[in-house]
């Protein structure tokens, strides 16, 4: 008892302000702990608001201060007029005015009482004369026109790199004989030349685009001539129209027509055809025999499988196709797996050539071919052949043919037309192709009814249904079909007018959205009818494309 008496006295209870004081110590070093992680967390704090400011800030910015792009409105078909006036067999299109649009550029002939705002005078041109212009895309409104020669003797559009310029432009040959160049951008004349081209020439068409021989960095022109008997040929500079050269004959007698090929190796050869036989001749011996320069620019390259095959005492190579009857009426690029081979078109026989060795790879019987073949896609990725031709009584059979192997996949027959436009292909989204091609729907020759031309297309997910999409009563000189977009806004242009150029009449082009025409189209089947007429308009309707 004593002894806790005096422990107690000895160590009395704590007062109020020792326990305070020993609160404040121990709190002291709680804080000195946690100082570095309350700062951290703070950091953390700033970044994230930091973040989220930055954020608000580029959407506020896209959605309220820059602008998003629009894509330009389009008329879905649209159609100008013109009085007084003929056309040529010519269309083109490009994105004149840079909208993302395709536009139409095409020739036609008129006097200056039509009310175009230029006159022929204002190029120092009788009247009438022949004018280039270029049509928007949205909506068909002229965007810019240009009087060019009193006579057309040869047009080409979509020539890269022509003056120099950054963007392409046309050539155009006429009367009186001069060669211009023009910006298809601003309708300006890049430069403008005399030919020499003889008066009773004949210019063949198309311009060969050939290496710069010049050293000026612009790919030159070289254009092909008839003169009586003799082919001549004339080089002239891209960049401002100089001539090259200074030969005209070439030493090749007259031909009906030229084809340039690209060999494996990327050297340039001429085929120049006429009958059934076809002579090749590399750009570099042509330009030999026009300049006589012994020294070849380094631009200008031979193939050694091409020349190995030279007919030196002929001066030429010979490329003779097994299936020699018939006359040659075109020469088309087919490509192939490492280079491109040739598919000559012949009155009776077509024939698919290796562009390489010559050898035949396949042939087929094409009597009395009507058109231009055109190129599609019956297979996905598989290159196809739509050809049309003529079976007699007013009728004829379009036939697509498998390009690897020269079987057809698909045919019909139906009547023929009076004028019977060149066929056309769509690229759809599916890697396949849309055909179109045109034919009479007035079976009876005895009907007073005036015989339309309609417009076909047929897509190989339906083989056994064609669509009827247009009808034409008019004298149409071109069809062609386009995308007027990247990868959609497909549409066809037509143009038409009287059927030679000294006769002036109404001359009109049109446009046409390939959608409209497939809501109202007529279903035509070939066989037993298997689907849906509305399931098969709408399925073609949602169809997507393809440019590439």
């Amino acid at each position: 008892m004593e002894n806790n008496e005096t422990d107690t006295e000895v160590r009395p209870l704590k007062t109020n302000d020792e326990k305070v004081l020993e609160n404040n110590d121990t709190t002291g070093d709680t804080n000195d702990s946690n100082k570095k992680p309350s700062w951290l967390s703070r950091c953390r704090t700033a970044a994230f608001f930091a973040s989220l400011f930055l954020c608000l800030t580029a959407v506020f910015a896209f959605s309220f201060i820059i602008p998003c792009p629009v894509r330009p409105y389009s008329q879905r078909t649209w159609s100008v007029q013109y009085s007084r006036a003929s056309t040529y067999a010519f269309l083109s299109t490009e994105d004149v005015n840079q909208d993302n649009v395709q536009d139409v550029l095409f020739l036609f002939k008129a006097d200056d009482t039509d009310n175009l705002n230029v006159t022929c005078a204002d190029e120092g041109f009788r009247s009438p004369c022949s004018f280039l212009t270029a049509l928007s895309g949205t909506n068909g409104s002229t965007l810019w026109i240009k009087p060019v020669a009193e006579d057309v003797r040869l047009a080409e559009c979509g020539i890269t790199n022509l003056g120099g310029m950054e963007f392409s432009g046309c050539i155009i040959s006429g009367r009186p004989e001069s060669l211009m160049a023009i910006n298809s951008h601003t309708g300006n004349i890049l430069w403008k030349t005399s030919t020499g081209f003889a008066s009773n020439s004949v210019v063949r068409k198309p311009v060969l685009k050939i290496p710069d021989v010049n050293g000026d960095d612009v790919q030159d022109l070289m254009i092909f001539v008839s003169v009586e008997d003799e082919m001549q040929s004339f080089i002239f500079s891209g960049k401002n129209g100089d001539r090259i050269g200074q030969n005209k004959s070439i030493g090749i007698p007259r031909k009906d027509g030229h084809y340039t090929h690209a060999t494996a190796s990327g050297s340039q050869y001429v085929l120049m055809y006429t009958g059934g036989s076809i002579e090749g001749y590399s750009v570099r011996d042509l330009y030999s025999r026009i300049t006589d320069d012994e020294i070849k620019p380094v631009t200008l390259k031979t193939d050694p499988d091409w020349e190995g095959q030279t007919n030196h005492s002929a001066g030429y190579i010979p490329i003779l196709p097994i299936s020699s009857s018939g006359d040659i009426r075109y020469l088309l690029k087919i490509p192939g797996k490492y280079y491109n081979n040739i598919l000559i078109v012949k009155t009776e026989v077509s024939e698919l050539l290796d562009g390489q060795k010559f050898h035949s790879l396949w042939s087929l019987n094409t009597t009395n071919i009507l058109s231009k073949p055109a190129l599609g896609y019956f297979k996905k990725d598989v290159l196809s052949i739509m050809m049309e031709l003529g079976i007699g009584n007013g009728r004829k059979k379009v036939i697509i043919i498998d390009s690897n192997s020269g079987t057809v996949q698909w045919e019909v027959e139906m009547n023929l037309g009076i004028v019977n436009p060149n066929p056309a292909t769509l690229k759809t989204g599916d890697h396949r192709s849309f055909f179109l091609f045109w034919g009479e729907d007035n079976p009876d020759l005895n009907s007073t009814m005036e015989a339309r031309e309609n417009l076909y297309m047929f897509h190989p997910s339906y083989s056994k249904a064609l669509l009827q999409l247009n009808n034409n009563t008019k004298n149409i000189v071109m069809f062609d079909a386009f995308l007027f977009e990247k990868s959609r806004h497909a549409c066809y242009v037509l143009l038409s007018g009287p059927n030679t150029l000294e006769m002036f009449n109404n001359v009109s082009i049109s446009k046409r959205k390939l959608k409209e025409d497939i809501t109202t189209s007529k279903i035509v089947w070939l066989s037993k009818e298997t689907a849906n007429e509305k399931d098969i308009r709408d399925h073609f309707f949602r169809m997507r494309y393809s440019s590439h």
